[in-house]
């Protein structure tokens, strides 16, 4: 068999993953190797060399757009269709396993999917049910700690409490919460992911069946995923049973930063040791950055102890020194990033080919207004994206209610949307009805008005509303899905009352409610999925709500949080407010854990250039409403100072003095960040470093004893 089309692109690294016997196996991709390439050439090679059947083969993405590119990627090296493999999110594989078995989950057929924001809708009105005061328990924070609770697995009565008031309080809230999803038909996002884990776990036979199906399970950006997730591939997996699949996962410990959202980086960490006879391969050759790049973020991300180990080269040559340049303030800093800006287009580069890194979103708005100033087209990354948009979600909702009158949370949105009359009191009437009867607020506002307990003002306004959303579904019912989505586009109200609007800010509403019905022609349902067209648009909104539209950027520069840089790569990045405070953030400092987060971060934000790398930072920064006098972050300390060159305004180019700033290595070669080992206190993180020679101190955060602070010449401590 000629395999040459699928090897032959490919390193050695990449080719011994890509042809591996099945096995467990873990491939550590740094940053810019190829792992979307690897991953798409194993399913290739399974499908087409290992003979594999496609509906034996599951892989899994963290976004659509990834999920997408590889089909497509697959696709082309196959010549053909890949048809009947399942290729998607976790939660939108989680989703077509409940619309496959709702039953078994004890779910409704026609069941919501709610987003967000609606989420955050229906918490806020159970807690207003529950009679708590807004203020003490906003609705966020109660949404947070449901939500990282499903996470964990966990429902309202697995919860240990531990006495806490508080904690009582917040399940309460989860419990009510649950109830109110019951009964109106709702799914959230981590429901998703947990009701299949206990179906799953709840059904021999229905997860051998699985197990049975799926023999290999790729995965991608595996030190994302958090407990749940890993969880439920586990269990897939099985464990010595004969109906064992293979569980093929590709990520980079060195790139994990959501730890902030449930990631856990103990999952890519501890993979060996939960499974047997994992098969290890590291990608360290990259296709994206220079060579100076790659040895200053490699040097950076050295000082985390805890790392599975790689060390990232290429054969693009050294390429231009890391340029750090010191600003008299963040105006300052600005003025000199827009300068370097304007010099690269007059070279004849583009402006999309640019792109401003910082911490904080505080940080934009100088940023901002500097490229203001000169005229310099811009785009804040990650701004609100199609289906997030407050009139795609109104005319969402109507659709929801025409398709599923149980809805509450569409119908509470758009009950009085646009203005007709419904108002605060009258909703409140609706709540209090469905709360003691048990139904859902359709039913309720049925109930009040055949008991004629409503004004006659509200009850026409209501009454209106209803028989609005029963003409809908008539007229609507036969439609194609196109015609659906326009005619409740147009007769909804919706176009008129955005239209009222007037300006640039009303055209570009309904310039997006059009979109809506183009994104409807456009959609094709999931044969599979067994629903209308209808539901299955629905829910593909639901889950495509978060993420990127993936449209071609025009000519302008590019702002970003480092968070949100995260697998994007341009010609020229600026990463600034590098600075002690602000980068490694102040929460994060001095906790060893976090710690490493931030130089993860630091690591990802370098290593998203692939030509040139200022990194930036000012002698005083106004932030959150006052003055600073922030210290270069320790990052910029841990680069080689050969490989960096301080810049001036005025273009001379100089050794970095800035340098300076940091404290130097103390007594004994110690420096921040470094592993150590302590003949009593055993092993710690090497934290501050004060004064020099005999004086010198350290502070060391120890496993067992916490942060202490030691003379170097006393304390004896051994790198590790």
């Amino acid at each position: 068999m000629d395999v040459t089309r699928l090897l032959d692109p490919l390193n050695e690294a990449q080719r011994e993953a890509v042809s591996a016997p099945a096995g467990h196996m873990l491939v550590v991709a740094g940053a810019g190797s190829g792992k979307t390439r690897v991953l798409a050439h194993r399913i290739a090679w399974l499908l087409e060399v290992e003979r594999i059947a496609p509906f034996a083969v599951l892989a899994v993405t963290f976004t659509n757009k990834s999920a997408s590119e590889m089909r497509g990627r697959i696709e082309s090296l196959l010549e053909g269709s890949a048809r009947g493999m399942w290729i998607g999110t976790f939660h939108s594989i989680a989703h077509r396993l409940l619309r496959s078995h709702w039953r078994e989950a004890g779910l409704e057929q026609n069941f919501q999917i709610l987003d967000s924001e609606d989420q955050q809708r229906l918490v806020k009105r159970v807690i207003r049910e529950l009679g708590l005061d807004e203020e003490k328990w906003p609705a966020r924070q109660a949404q947070w700690f449901i939500n990282s609770c499903k996470d964990d697995g966990l429902r309202p009565g697995q919860v240990d409490d531990r006495g806490d008031r508080s904690t009582i309080t917040l399940l309460e809230i989860y419990r009510a919460y649950e109830e109110a999803c019951a009964r109106g038909g709702l799914v959230d996002f981590a429901e998703l992911l947990l009701r299949v884990l206990e179906l799953l776990r709840g059904d021999e036979g229905l997860l051998e069946h699985y197990r049975q199906r799926f023999r290999h399970i790729l995965v991608d950006e595996f030190q994302d995923t958090n407990a749940i997730q890993y969880a439920w591939l586990r269990l897939l997996v099985g464990g010595g049973s004969p109906s064992r699949s293979w569980l093929f996962v590709v990520g980079d410990d060195d790139q994990s930063i959501y730890g902030w959202r449930g990631a856990r980086i103990e999952n890519i960490q501890q993979f060996q040791r939960h499974l047997p006879d994992v098969k290890c391969v590291r990608l360290e050759q990259n296709y994206r950055s220079t060579g100076t790049i790659l040895a200053a973020a490699n040097a950076v991300i050295a000082c985390n102890g805890t790392r599975l180990g790689k060390e990232l080269w290429t054969s693009h040559g050294e390429g231009e020194p890391i340029y750090l340049y010191r600003a008299f303030n963040d105006l300052d800093e600005a003025s000199f990033v827009v300068e370097r800006i304007a010099r690269w287009v007059e070279e004849g580069g583009l402006r999309s080919e640019c792109a401003i890194l910082y911490r904080s979103n505080a940080q934009s708005r100088v940023l901002e207004d500097a490229l203001l100033r000169h005229g310099v087209p811009y785009r804040v990354y990650g701004g609100l994206r199609f289906f997030e948009r407050a009139e795609i979600r109104d005319a969402l909702a109507y659709l929801r209610l025409v398709a599923h009158r149980g809805d509450d949370a569409a119908f509470e949105r758009v009950v009085n949307v646009p203005p007709r009359g419904v108002g605060a009191r009258t909703v409140e009437r609706i709540r209090e009805q469905a709360r003691a009867g048990g139904v859902a607020l359709w039913q309720a506002s049925r109930e009040l008005l055949e008991q004629r307990r409503l004004t006659p003002r509200a009850a026409n306004a209501l009454d209106g509303f209803l028989q609005l959303i029963e003409r809908l579904d008539e007229e609507t019912r036969h439609l194609s899905l196109a015609r659906q989505v326009d005619h409740i586009r147009l007769h909804s109200g919706l176009v008129e009352h955005f239209g009222k609007e007037r300006g640039e800010k009303a055209q570009a509403r309904l310039d997006n409610l059009e979109e809506l019905v183009n994104a409807a022609r456009s959609h094709e349902p999931d044969p599979e999925s067994g629903l209308e067209p209808l539901a299955d648009f629905l829910s593909h909104a639901a889950l495509e709500a978060g993420e990127a539209q993936g449209d071609a950027w025009e000519d302008c520069v590019q702002l970003m949080t480092l968070h949100s840089a995260k697998g994007l790569e341009f010609p020229l990045v600026f990463l600034v407010g590098v600075e002690e405070g602000l980068f490694p953030h102040r929460m994060s400092a001095e906790d060893p854990v976090r710690l490493e987060e931030e130089r993860r971060l630091c690591y990802v934000g370098m290593t998203r250039a692939m030509r040139v790398l200022y990194m930036t930072f000012t002698e005083r920064r106004r932030l959150h409403g006052r003055d600073t006098y922030p210290r270069v972050s320790r990052f910029v300390g841990e680069i080689p100072q050969e490989l960096v060159h301080e810049v001036r305004m005025a273009g001379a180019v100089t050794p970095p003095v800035s340098l300076s700033d940091s404290p130097p290595p103390a007594e004994g070669g110690l420096r921040l960040g470094q592993p150590v080992r302590h003949a009593v206190f055993g092993p710690g993180v090497v934290l501050r470093l004060e004064g020099e020679g005999p004086q010198a101190r350290v502070q060391v955060n120890f496993e067992s004893g916490g942060a202490r602070w030691l003379m170097v010449s006393l304390a004896g401590l051994q790198p590790l």
